[in-house]
C-alpha cells in the first residue's frame, strides 16, 4: 500500500510540474513598449546639388536603438529617402533587403496611433517604387521650392514592420542639424534627421501602449 501511495504521489507531483511549466508558459512576463527621440542622425547624400542622390544609406535598428552595419537594420536613410528592410532594391547603392519589413503611412496624431493597421495595408520596397514613397507631400515631407525646405509633415505616422517582425511607430520632427524651430535653408544643415518612436518588442502584439 505504501508503494502504491508513493507511485499515486510521485505521479502527482510530476502532473503539478508540467501543470506550473504550462502556467508559467501562458503568464510570460511582457517587455514593455520602448519610446525613443533619436537626434541628427546625418544622413547624407555625396551627390552635387540638383544631381541625383548617390552614396551610402544609413541604417538604423529600433531595437539597438542606433545605426547598425549588418543585415538586422528596420529602415535605413540617405538625404529624403527611406528605406524598409523588406521586398526588393531598386539600385545599386541601396541595400539588400534581408528582412520582412513593411510600411504603412498612417494620417492622424502620434499619440492617437495607438496600433499598427491590418497586414493587407502594409507595403514593401519594390523595383517601382519604395514603400515610403519618395518626393514632396508623397511620403514623410514638404519641399518648399521657394525657401528650399524639406518640413515634414506633422499628422504622417510611419508604421513600421521591423525587420523581424515586430513593429514600430515613427515621427519626424526635423531635417536640419539641432531642429532650429524656424530652418533656414542657406544657413542650416541638412540631412540630419531628428524623430521619435515607440518600439513594440513582443512578437505578434501590434499596439504601441
Amino acid at each position: 500500500m505504501a508503494k502504491k501511495i508513493k507511485k499515486i504521489m510521485r505521479n502527482i507531483s510530476i502532473l503539478s510540474i508540467i501543470i506550473l511549466l504550462f502556467a508559467c508558459k501562458e503568464d510570460k512576463v511582457l517587455l514593455p513598449v520602448v519610446g525613443m527621440v533619436i537626434d541628427n542622425l546625418h544622413a547624407p547624400t555625396t551627390s552635387a546639388q540638383n544631381e541625383p542622390p548617390a552614396g551610402k544609406y544609413v541604417k538604423f535598428s529600433f531595437s539597438k536603438q542606433d545605426t547598425v552595419s549588418g543585415d538586422d537594420w528596420d529602415v535605413a536613410f540617405r538625404a529624403t529617402d527611406i528605406l524598409i528592410n523588406g521586398g526588393f532594391k531598386s539600385g545599386s547603392e541601396e541595400p539588400e533587403r534581408t528582412g520582412i519589413g513593411a510600411a504603412h503611412i498612417a494620417t492622424g496624431s502620434y499619440s492617437g496611433t495607438k496600433e499598427a493597421p491590418d497586414e493587407s495595408l502594409f507595403q514593401q520596397d519594390s523595383q517601382s517604387d519604395t514603400a515610403i514613397p519618395r518626393g514632396s507631400e508623397k511620403g514623410w515631407y514638404i519641399y518648399d521650392p521657394l525657401k528650399y525646405l524639406i518640413s515634414p509633415m506633422p499628422y504622417k505616422v510611419l508604421i513600421i514592420k521591423t525587420h523581424d517582425g515586430k513593429y514600430a511607430k515613427m515621427i519626424i520632427y526635423s531635417y536640419y542639424k539641432d531642429s532650429p524651430e524656424s530652418p533656414n535653408a542657406f544657413t542650416d544643415k541638412s540631412q540630419y534627421y531628428s524623430f521619435v518612436y515607440d518600439y513594440q518588442p513582443n512578437e505578434g502584439l501590434r499596439t504601441f501602449e
